[in-house]
């Protein structure tokens, strides 16, 4: 198995080893999110056409805001109507696969690589990675942490502050310290939300 195979497996590897390409491709990423970070907000046009260049996989009428840290722009891989508020980290050595209609609260982190747990491993930079998914329609509460090759399912809520250490199921509410699940979203949260009040707007 060769480096590039690694990056998605799991398996240790060296980010010294990594190829010229993709030292030369992170450098790029940086720039650009650089780039992106220093643009007038009011300048739509030029933001639209350096976040196309910064994540070629973007999908229709995405809105990320100022300021954006992530690694690799071609590991991202972002469904249509996706936003994300303020302040978004991906460490993406490994691919990140969001789908459409999902939403990002302010300060959330994605990291695909972590480092093995015994100092014998790491004198070497040694590190793993794995992907990490995302379904539609989810919402990401703000703070959040998700760590290496973590699958949300579609339509989840994961509360504020959490640290997402495993899989995730579909249609759920989930939260805490390892994020654990809640409890399931059901018809009732189309009528009343979490306070009580009415969620649906009268027309």
């Amino acid at each position: 198995m060769d480096i590039l195979e690694r990056l998605n497996s799991g398996e240790l590897y060296s980010c010294r080893d990594l190829p010229p390409e993709m030292k030369q491709q992170f450098v790029e990423t940086q720039d650009l999110a650089h780039l992106y970070n220093q643009t007038l907000p009011s300048d739509s046009e030029k933001r639209e056409e350096i976040i196309r260049r910064l994540i070629p996989d973007l999908g229709e009428h995405a809105c990320i805001e100022q300021p954006l840290r992530l690694a690799y722009g071609h590991k991202l891989h972002i469904g249509d109507y996706f936003y994300a508020n303020f302040n978004l980290t991906m460490v993406n050595e490994a691919d990140i696969y969001i789908g459409n209609h999902v939403m990002f609260a302010p300060n959330v982190t994605i990291s695909t690589t972590g480092h093995p747990v015994h100092y014998q491993l790491r004198p070497r930079a040694e590190q793993f990675s794995l992907p990490v998914r995302i379904g539609d329609y989810v919402w990401i509460g703000a703070n959040v942490i998700i760590l290496p090759g973590v699958t949300i399912g579609d339509h989840s809520v994961i509360g504020a502050g959490s640290i997402v250490t495993h899989d995730i199921p579909a249609n759920v509410v989930a939260l805490g310290t390892p994020c654990r699940v809640i409890r399931e979203i059901t018809g009732e949260d189309l009528i009343y939300d979490r306070k009580g009040h009415k969620a649906l707007r009268e027309e």
